[in-house]
């Protein structure tokens, strides 16, 4: 058993960068190279794709980071570890499969974890949404996605069973970090306090950058350096589960003890009660303590007994967004652009549009603070007119972009560079699920055989 793992943060959520993942297996000395890239509407997005083409719904990068680290990570002995599965595990495993025999890469053992995917059970069970208290049977028709939040326990299975790299679908941010760490230094899944432990080691990981201050930089208050090359961080792991977080010397960005306090508080809400599927991880005793130049320690957090059931994340349609955005500048361009919302929205009454919901704002004045801040304030020399509504279908969604359009010809003077979209909603609630009802399992795959 090591005295230290390894482990590196490749990515933060699904869009993110690409080369500071390589960074970190070229250069971090890594054992475990970790990319968590799902968030709740993202695998809802990804159930889509995967009815249109059953061999997609994994990770629309899942290709261009695979071909990115392979070579690196297999050349250093980087395990890989991913919830880049998304909707589809099987399909991102034999995807991943595939690029590695195309690299050269034979031998790899890939692994998918399955699972996750619960909508049959939730559609069957009475069960009401956490956040609304609306039926679940309610929505039934225009669910899209059901999807519970696995632990480290199936991870751990498949890196017991040799694999090389493990794909997931939905699994706990944190879990993705604890599951290498239960494998190696051999901690028993009711360990309570080192399990939650480790849930720090994860919660200060799995946003990547952030905890090398992407997410904190505030210039003239809190600086950090080099952001354009900021590098991801690693975690120096014990056996008691404390961590040193840091990142390569060469990297942008700071690890200091403001940027961890600040991801340890992230999506918190009750330090003491952070419900996790491995553990209710309890942070009120943390303790964080800067060793020298980008290297700070974190130890203190415990845990107790993890509950009898999961978050499941259901996703529904929800209608559909109509959007429409003109630009004015020079002297008088608010009250030109305040012009433009007048004839939008009595225009919007004029044809009938079918809304539900409706937004004016004027960005860069209004849109997040409203009237109230805006009216003391020097009127910019160039505003961005916005107006969005809700519909319940497409075709009536166009009609608000279109009329904000129709400003180009129609009034006030001197509107510009007009952007329109469409698009449907898909709204999120959770529901809690019996354990019983879930049964993660993992299993190795193949390269998919491109010429069947």
């Amino acid at each position: 058993m090591k005295d230290i793992i390894r482990i590196g943060a490749g990515a933060g959520y699904s869009g993110d960068r690409i080369e500071p993942a390589v960074e970190l297996a070229e250069h971090g000395a890594l054992d475990y190279l970790v990319f968590e890239c799902l968030a709740e509407r993202t695998i809802a997005i990804a159930q889509q794709a995967r009815r249109n083409n059953p061999d997609l719904g994994y990770d629309p990068l899942l290709e261009a980071r695979m071909r990115a680290v392979l070579p690196v990570a297999v050349r250093n002995g980087v395990r890989i570890i991913s919830n880049m599965g998304a909707a589809n595990p099987r399909a991102a495993a034999r995807k991943t499969a595939q690029i590695a025999r195309e690299l050269g890469l034979d031998g790899l053992k890939i692994a998918a974890v399955t699972g996750d995917d619960v909508l049959d059970v939730v559609l069957r069970a009475n069960l009401r949404f956490e956040e609304s208290g609306d039926k679940l049977g309610a929505y039934a028709q225009r669910i899209v996605s059901a999807n519970a939040y696995l632990g480290a326990a199936p991870i751990v299975g498949a890196l017991a069973a040799g694999a090389d790299i493990v794909l997931t679908g939905r699994v706990a941010d944190p879990s993705l970090f604890t599951a290498p760490l239960i494998h190696e230094f051999g901690w028993n899944m009711d360990d309570w306090n080192t399990l939650g432990q480790a849930t720090v080691v994860g919660h200060l990981l799995e946003c990547a950058g952030q905890v090398t201050g992407g997410y904190f930089a505030d210039p003239g208050y809190k600086g950090v350096g080099n952001l354009a090359r900021l590098g991801f961080p690693l975690g120096e792991v014990s056996a008691d589960g404390s961590i040193i977080v840091t990142k390569v010397p060469h990297a942008g960005g700071a690890v200091t003890e403001a940027t961890c306090k600040e991801q340890l508080l992230y999506e918190i809400h009750d330090p003491a009660r952070y419900y996790q599927p491995d553990v209710v991880a309890d942070f009120t005793q943390v303790r964080v303590r800067q060793e020298a130049q980008d290297r700070v320690r974190v130890s203190g957090g415990r845990g107790n007994a993890r509950t009898d059931t999961l978050k499941v994340s259901v996703a529904y349609a929800d209608g559909f967004i109509g959007e429409g955005q003109i630009s004015y500048g020079g002297p008088g361009a608010v009250a030109r652009a305040r012009l433009a919302l007048d004839i939008v929205r009595e225009r919007l009454a004029i044809t009938g549009v079918d809304t539900s919901e409706l937004r004016f704002d004027l960005i860069g004045v209004n849109a997040l603070y409203g009237d109230a801040l805006a009216s003391g304030n020097d009127d910019p020399f160039e505003v961005r007119v916005r107006v969005a509504g809700r519909t319940s279908n497409a075709k009536e969604a166009a009609r608000i972009g279109n009329e904000v359009e129709t400003l180009y010809t129609n009034g006030p003077a001197g509107g510009g560079g007009v952007t329109k979209n469409t698009r449907e909603v898909i709204a999120v609630q959770s529901v809690l699920l019996s354990r019983e009802h879930v049964n993660p399992v993992f299993e190795f795959v193949e390269a998919k055989d491109e010429t069947a």
